[in-house]
């Protein structure tokens, strides 16, 4: 590989233009070889994850449903009946922790179940943009790179740069990034389990405005604590701070009251823990404010269908690459004439389309055969309209 350097406009953006000769024949056909072996992965896993999605989905929906029948309200969440004891129970209260989280390098303090510090460095970014394309028999490669400084909460590594020289980056943060978690939080008199804890995970940013600044060479400006000779014209290598706060707690503060949570889980003593249904999902909800059993169910129903629905595309997807990969041996033949070229290549993605969409259907179908079967039947009836209107396309053969 030979390669052309030239720069256009100093160190802040050049192009480098590398060229090497055309493959021949058979080296495309080695690469296409290769490819089929990737493609013939991709499709063999699509019918995996198609059916395993088809399972996964209709086992979470009956332990929806199975959930729904079983659950009990409480009326009072500040006593605890041995009736419910190891049921499935649904409650809604404000949060409470037993104590403060602090950053003491900040002199900051909040009732809350997280506290988040986020650290940024100022950074150089490099953004690579390239083309191919043929001149003299060659194919070449223009690749033009361009550099900018940004505020990034992961340190840049500036070695894998093109040009280091002039957007060099320190290796480290002098201060690091945390999250702390209080020990113990509670709805009413009930203790959640980490799995609950985990769930509450809507940051919101504090405001900094009366909080003074905690050391010397540290300078606050609006909601950002800036490491920083001069935070309006930070260099590489300055630092700033934000904190944020997820499921605020006890007492009224200055930020608002005590967030709502609406939590379904088993009871067990004190604890609200991870509750198994006959159907073979766990359940163990939280949501944000103050819900009924029914709207907390039909948000799970929904998030379950989205779900599913996404597998369904990712799984169609990997179908349809996989076999333009194992069929892209056939366009390479061709590829020596245009015109051929380019009609073989579109016969091989409707090809492709076709195939994959007939497939995916008969592999949900035969997904849903063991639950529902009359839904597998109209499923497979549907998967042959895409091979149907393909043959409708076909001129018929004059018979002689």
């Amino acid at each position: 590989m030979s390669g052309h350097f030239s720069d256009i406009s100093g160190k802040k953006e050049h192009v480098k233009i590398t060229s090497e000769p055309k493959p021949g024949f058979l080296e495309r056909l080695s690469e296409t070889s290769g490819g089929m072996l990737i493609g013939l992965s991709a499709f063999c896993l699509s019918f995996y994850l198609l059916f395993t999605n088809e399972g996964r989905a209709l086992k979470t929906a009956t332990s929806l449903d199975e959930g729904l029948s079983l659950v009990v309200s409480l009326d009072n969440i500040f006593s605890m009946s041995q009736q419910n004891e190891g049921k499935l129970v649904h409650l809604s209260g404000a949060l409470k922790t037993s104590k403060p989280l602090f950053d003491p390098s900040y002199g900051l303090s909040i009732r809350a179940v997280k506290l988040k510090r986020q650290v940024e460095m100022y950074q150089w970014v490099e953004y690579e943009d390239s083309k191919e394309y043929e001149e003299n028999g060659e194919v070449k490669k223009e690749t033009r790179y361009s550099y900018n400084t940004e505020w990034k909460s992961e340190v840049v590594n500036s070695r894998n740069f093109d040009r280091e020289i002039g957007h060099k980056n320190p290796s480290a943060m002098a201060v690091e990034s945390f999250t702390a978690i209080a020990p113990d939080v509670q709805v009413g008199s009930f203790f959640l389990s980490k799995g609950l804890i985990e769930k509450i995970d809507s940051f919101k940013q504090m405001s900094l405005s009366k909080l003074e600044d905690p050391h010397a060479d540290i300078t606050r400006r609006g909601d950002y604590f800036y490491h920083s000779e001069n935070p309006g014209r930070p260099e590489v290598g300055d630092l700033r701070v934000s904190f944020f706060y997820a499921g605020l707690s006890g007492d009224k503060s200055h930020l608002g009251p005590a967030d709502m949570v609406t939590v379904i889980a088993r009871q067990r003593g004190d604890q609200l823990v991870l509750y198994q249904t006959k159907s073979g999902d766990s359940l163990q909800i939280l949501y944000p404010g103050d819900l009924s059993a029914e709207e907390v169910f039909q948000k799970e129903h929904e998030s379950n269908t989205m779900k599913t629905w996404g597998l369904r595309a990712a799984g169609w997807l990997a179908m349809f690459v996989g076999i333009n990969l194992m069929t892209r041996i056939l366009y390479t033949l061709v590829d020596w004439f245009p015109v051929v070229r380019d009609l073989v290549n579109i016969g091989l993605k409707a090809f492709a389309f076709c195939i994959a969409t007939s497939l995916s259907l008969l592999t949900i179908s035969v997904g849903w055969f063991f639950y529902r079967p009359l839904w597998a039947l109209l499923i497979g009836l549907l998967s042959a309209v895409p091979i149907v209107i393909a043959r409708s396309r076909v001129p018929p053969k004059k018979h002689q």
